[in-house]
């Protein structure tokens, strides 16, 4: 349960950081933000980011439950 609680902070975290850091026009280095469409769409994000953030967010989660 604390993996479904974390997928929402991991995303808020992502579409943030990767929209300043996107629309500022820098690639993020390591971080690779790239400009995604979707559906007529624009926006900025970084499947690396989300992974570490969702990851972190995890942890703090599960460290609360137990």
């Amino acid at each position: 349960m604390s993996f479904l609680k974390a997928l929402i902070p991991g995303f808020l975290l992502t579409w943030i950081v990767s929209g300043i850091l996107g629309s500022n026009g820098s690639r993020g280095g390591m971080l690779a933000i790239q400009q995604t469409y979707i559906e007529g769409h624009t926006f900025y994000w970084s499947w690396s980011l989300f992974l570490a953030a969702t990851g972190l967010s995890w942890a703090l989660f599960w460290m609360m439950d137990s």
